[in-house]
C-alpha cells in the first residue's frame, strides 16, 4: 500500500474517532439536565432525552444512511447491463424504502406516546404553538 493511501486511511479513521467526541459537547450532551446546564432532571428531563435520542437516530442517522443507499443502487441501476444488476437495485431501492418508512413510522409511534405521557416539550420539526 502506498503511503498517501495508509495516511489517508488512518487520517480517516482519527476523524471518525474524534469528532463525534467534539460535537456532541455542544449543547452540553446527550441528557439535558443535571450539572452540564442545571436544569433539574424531572419526567420532561427524561422525556426530552428520549425525543433528543429518536431525533438523532432518525435524523442524523437513518435519512443520510438511505440517501447514501438510494445513490448506491441508482448507480448500479445506472452502470447495469440488464438482469441481475437492475434487479439487485431494484432491492436495494425497495429495501430502502421499506427501512426509511419504518423509521418514520417509529418516530410517529414514539412522539405519539410522548403526548399521551405529558411530555410539554418541543417536538421534532414542529413549531410549538405559544399560548
Amino acid at each position: 500500500m502506498k503511503k498517501t493511501t495508509k495516511f489517508l486511511i488512518n487520517l480517516a479513521v482519527f476523524m471518525i474517532l474524534v469528532i463525534p467526541a467534539v460535537s456532541l459537547g455542544q449543547d452540553g450532551g446527550l441528557v439535558p439536565c443535571g450539572k452540564a446546564n442545571g436544569a433539574p432532571c424531572d419526567w420532561n428531563g427524561l422525556m426530552a432525552l428520549i425525543n433528543g435520542l429518536i431525533s438523532f437516530i432518525l435524523f442524523d442517522l437513518a435519512i443520510p444512511i438511505a440517501a447514501i443507499m438510494f445513490a448506491y443502487a441508482g448507480f448500479l441501476m445506472v452502470t447495469a447491463g440488464g438482469g441481475e444488476g437492475k434487479t439487485k437495485a431494484k432491492a436495494i431501492f425497495a429495501n430502502t424504502l421499506i427501512g426509511l418508512i419504518f423509521a418514520v413510522a417509529a418516530w410517529l409511534i414514539v412522539n405519539t406516546l410522548l403526548s399521551i405521557l405529558g411530555y410539554d416539550g418541543d417536538w421534532l420539526g414542529f413549531i410549538k404553538p405559544t399560548p
